[in-house]
């Protein structure tokens, strides 16, 4: 690396934050199909004349708008993946500006070791969180489902399941199953109204509660937990694996999704990079090695372990209750 390449790195947080700006501000959905100056957009979005005129001259040199005779367009990729009405909009990028203010306190959470907190109200936090997870799931999980064995599966449940995309799709892949979506009580509401939008209602079960501390019912084939283990510590994932074994029928399935970490930690390197991202969002989160998460499952007397491979970095570990 060079002295100018690292100051390419640490200089990058100006086109990120000039985008997450664009789109907190829903300038390119005010933009629209048409050609507007930059006053025609101020006062659609309220902003400064002279600072919007600026923003946007930048994102036209990054590619995101266009500019003749003192009027703005959006791109061909804008208009389709920034505009909030277009079926192509990418919904999960207003997670990475709430992200943007927790990651700004890293140096005050390194020497302290935790996290400092977040105004959730102010940053739509939850709902931010909840749609970036079901805009990934819900393009990955059929893929990701085609690798379990769901031979003899007829109840699910999809534990800290959000948007419950993944128990559509269980649903979808295999009719006859009933799946169950817990999470939190707050969460649950927004989980209805993704099951509504999407066809489901009525054909999926909601459990509200906190799974370190509720029931999370019994009798179920297969648990899934899809991004959650990161979010809590060793002891808690311990516990709570130990909780979901015993919640299994005999022969059923713990299938865990999400970073196996090699040995060293280092690899994969993106799961090295989202340990930080967890040591900035939750007490005691943090990227788990393959051999800890088989511990989990072996302490609960889940045998009969493997691992896949998924399309995206996250492994699939996989145990029964033999």
């Amino acid at each position: 690396m060079t002295p100018r390449e690292l100051r390419e790195i640490v200089y990058n947080f100006r086109e990120s934050r000039i985008i997450l700006t664009a789109l907190e501000l829903e300038l390119f959905t005010a933009v629209g199909d048409g050609a507007k100056t930059s006053a025609d957009v101020s006062k659609i979005i309220s902003s400064n004349i002279r600072a919007t005129d600026r923003l946007m001259n930048v994102l036209c040199n990054m590619n995101l708008l266009e500019k003749e005779n003192e009027k703005f367009s959006n791109t061909e990729f804008s208009s389709r993946y920034l505009v909030k009405n277009s079926p192509d909009y990418i919904s999960n990028l207003m997670h990475a500006s709430n992200l943007w203010d927790s990651w700004s306190n890293l140096t005050e959470i390194i020497k302290e070791g935790k996290t400092i907190g977040r105004d959730a109200a102010k940053n739509k936090w939850k709902e931010n969180f909840i749609e970036a997870m079901h805009y990934r799931a819900s393009r990955e999980a059929q893929k990701d489902l085609n690798n379990l064995d769901l031979t003899g599966v007829k109840s699910v449940l999809d534990l800290g399941g959000g948007s419950g995309a993944y128990a559509m799709q269980f649903i979808k892949q295999k009719p006859d199953i009933k799946a169950t979506v817990f999470d939190l009580p707050d969460v649950i509401p927004l989980t209805l109204k993704y099951i509504s939008a999407n066809g489901f209602e009525g054909k999926i079960n909601t459990i509200k509660g906190n799974y370190f501390y509720d029931d999370i019912g019994f009798g179920y084939d297969l648990i899934f937990l899809s991004a959650i283990i990161h979010s809590n510590s060793f002891e808690e994932n311990k516990r709570l694996i130990k909780k979901c074994a015993d919640a299994l029928n005999a022969n059923g399935q713990i299938v865990i999704q999400d970073y196996a970490m090699d040995e060293d930690r280092l690899t994969p390197e993106v799961g090295a990079l989202f340990a930080i991202n967890m040591l900035v969002n939750t007490k005691g989160g943090d990227t788990f090695t393959q051999e800890e998460i088989y511990s989990w499952l072996r302490d609960a007397g889940i045998n009969d372990i493997k691992r896949n491979e998924t399309i995206h970095v996250a492994a699939q570990i996989i145990g029964r209750k033999v």
